[in-house]
């Protein structure tokens, strides 16, 4: 049918259905793309009753027969208007920029509407909304079809029953892979504005803000005073202006941190989905499906749940004061990251090495190689792509950066932008051998709170410096509890091979517990290997002595970690072994003077050997099965303590080599090292 100014339906929209009822009379504004779901949706509506099309608004010239003869087709609102046809309700599926006029135009026809997301495109025309609506007395419902899923009833439910503990954080990971095709649908695709005027067409605020509304949803962050923090990270490897590779990071009102990591460019495109981490337990939500995986103390359990229809809960909130699922206030919270994506820089490209093409069925696709296990890695750690050092992202906050022989060996980080619960303090990564193996990790999947080569100790005081669960005497097991620190770098002076620091240890309120003194050294040893030096003072800020625990000082067998720790990447055909014994089992909590760790290296070979540089004995902790990472145990199976007038040093010295060493390559290069190692100097001295 083509566009008209008059009505011509052919059955009166005020006849009662079967039912007795007057059906609801609703206006489609935008036929084609979305709007064909909806359109879908009022026709199946309409065969079970309670609801009729009378009119539907386009741009283009002609409906191509979809509407039938019985619904007038009209260029814009104000066309309907002044044809003088009744409506009750107005869906809105057209671009992003239409949305506001659109909505405003059908709440002064005196409609309620179901308007498409996202709702409009900035905080100040949410604002103005919010305003008419109240004023015009109508509903707003924002078609995020996700929070009518009857899976997020039963995730209130299991945080209410406690089944899997308390709330401690929300991630999203959106997984989609779009063709450049789908960036050149329409003129406002991969737009950030056309014109001066808002479009906002990015990863985030378009394709999957579903998944972004639904973990704010669950956190419960409704409306735009319950964002308390907010930080955006946008990046682009299409050649586009708008976003289609992100991080977004929410902390609410009431502390829910929330972590969005969404991209356009993966491999194969994948479902989106939420993950709602509790202290006893997990929930992951499928929205897309409805699918709600709940692992936690009794067990897995998979349930599939349905959905209540938008439509159908606008017309119920209408007829019988039903409230609405997603209320336009409701997404006060979404609107604010919106605009936080509006407002921010334009997202910063990826280089052209990072990417590859793939061209399947006609059609060409970006792909971001790894960006999978990133997104994961970053919702895990409720980090950015630059916290966690995806290659493609920003370079992260780094201090001091040590030399050796012209190649810079490690890199001071600060700890900015490592989450709370991961005990935020400065590491060195990453760290490498003279030829470029890299041989340190930051936040892994299997433990985001390893970070490269550090001090901590996850029982100061009952206060966890270390990261992650606490390992607890009274439970005797790892718990979640609110009782992380942070290590704050008060000064630093650095030489062409040194780096003394003074550092605080901070508890979750703030208050100093630790004063550190810190002197790193690194030299080089030969012609494949160099030396890192660490000597270490931690006293008590106050005027009382400290204990200083572990896990194993806390009743768990072997867990005695704690101190010195270096978490080393992911590799293969691992050895570690001392002068004694070899193997993993042999040398955890051995004391020896030496201990090595050699392996293969993103296929590269490399070797640790790790030396007491003090007097002291501690027993080695390592892991070699589980994960790749060695470190000293001063508190192996009892806690240490240090007073004002003693406080607790440790000094260790790690040669850091390329290739592959067995025992007797180990002394050769130690004995090597010691020839010009001058006296050992406390920090400070």
């Amino acid at each position: 049918m083509h566009a008209q100014t008059a009505p011509a339906p052919t059955a009166d929209p005020h006849q009662a259905d079967a039912h007795g009822e007057v059906p609801v009379r609703v206006c489609l504004v935008g036929i084609g793309g979305f709007g064909e779901r909806h359109l879908a949706n009022i026709r199946r509506l309409e065969e079970e009753g309670g609801v009729r099309l009378v009119a539907a608004v386009d741009r283009r010239a002609d409906d191509d027969g979809v509407l039938g003869p019985e619904v007038p087709m009209f260029g814009d609102l104000e066309q309907l208007r002044a044809a003088g046809l009744d409506v009750d309700v107005v869906v809105v599926s057209t671009p992003i920029d239409t949305h506001f006029d659109l909505a405003l135009t059908a709440l002064g026809l005196g409609a309620d509407v179901l308007l498409e997301k996202p709702p409009v495109a900035n905080l100040e025309q949410f604002h103005r909304l919010l305003d008419a609506a109240e004023e015009a007395d109508r509903l707003v419902q924002v078609g995020f079809q996700s929070i009518g899923s009857h899976a997020l009833g039963l995730i209130d439910r299991l945080l209410a029953s406690g089944e899997i503990g308390r709330l401690r954080a929300v991630g999203a990971t959106g997984l989609w892979s779009r063709d450049t095709g789908y960036f050149t649908r329409s003129p406002w695709a991969g737009r950030r504005r056309i014109g001066g005027v808002d479009v906002v067409d990015g990863v985030v605020t378009n394709p999957l803000a579903h998944a972004v509304m639904t973990a704010l949803h669950i956190a419960g962050a409704r409306t735009a005073e319950d964002v308390a923090q907010l930080r955006t990270e946008l990046y682009r490897a299409n050649a586009i202006e708008s976003d289609d590779t992100s991080v977004v990071q929410v902390r609410t009102a009431s502390g829910v941190p929330v972590t969005c990591a969404l991209t356009l460019c993966a491999a194969e495109q994948q479902d989106p989905f939420i993950t709602v981490e509790g202290t006893e337990g997990r929930a992951v939500l499928h929205y897309t499906r409805d699918e709600l995986t709940v692992s936690g103390p009794e067990g897995t359990r998979t349930v599939t749940s349905g959905r209540t229809n938008l439509l159908e809960n606008l017309i119920a909130a209408r007829r019988d004061g039903a409230a609405l699922l997603c209320h336009l206030a409701a997404t006060g919270a979404f609107m604010r990251v919106l605009d936080a994506v509006r407002t921010a820089p334009d997202p910063a490209p990826i280089a052209p090495e990072h990417v590859r093409w793939l061209e399947e069925g006609g059609s060409r696709r970006l792909v971001l190689p790894g960006v999978e296990d990133w997104a994961v890695r970053a919702v895990a750690a409720q980090s950015g792509f630059t916290g966690i050092g995806a290659p493609w992202a920003a370079p992260a906050a780094t201090g001091e950066r040590f030399v050796v022989a012209g190649h810079e060996v490690a890199r001071v980080r600060t700890g900015e932008g490592i989450a709370p619960t991961s005990s935020p303090r400065p590491f060195l990564h990453p760290v490498r051998t003279l030829g470029g193996v890299t041989v340190t990790d930051q936040q892994p999947l299997d433990h985001v709170w390893h970070l490269g080569v550090s001090t901590a100790l996850q029982d100061v005081d009952g206060l966890n410096f270390w990261g992650g669960r606490t390992y607890t005497r009274e439970d005797q097991r790892y718990v979640w509890r609110d009782d992380h620190g942070r290590v704050h770098r008060v000064a630093a002076h650095a030489t062409e091979d040194r780096l003394e620091e003074e550092l605080s240890w901070l508890g979750p309120d703030g208050t100093a517990v630790l004063a550190e003194e810190r002197r790193w050294t690194f030299r080089p040893v030969a012609e494949h290997a160099w030396e890192l030096g660490l000597r270490f003072r931690l006293s008590p800020a106050g005027d009382r002595p400290v204990q200083l625990g572990s896990p194993g000082a806390n009743g768990r067998p072997g867990g005695g970690y704690g101190g010195f720790f270096w978490r080393l990447p992911d590799c293969t055909d691992a050895d570690v072994f001392t002068a004694a014994a070899a193997g993993e089992d042999a040398v955890h909590g051995s004391v020896s003077p030496w201990l090595a760790f050699s392996a293969e290296f993103a296929g590269r070979p490399a070797t640790l050997v790790l030396r007491h540089g003090g007097p002291s004995a501690d027993p080695w902790f390592v892991r070699v099965s589980g994960y790749p990472g060695v470190g000293l145990a001063p508190a192996w199976d009892a806690p240490v303590t240090t007073a004002p007038e003693v406080p607790f040093e440790r000094a260790v010295h790690v040669l850091v080599v390329d290739g592959r060493l067995d025992a007797t390559g180990v002394e050769a290069l130690l004995d090597r090292a010691a020839e010009d190692r001058g006296p050992a100097e406390s920090p400070g001295a």
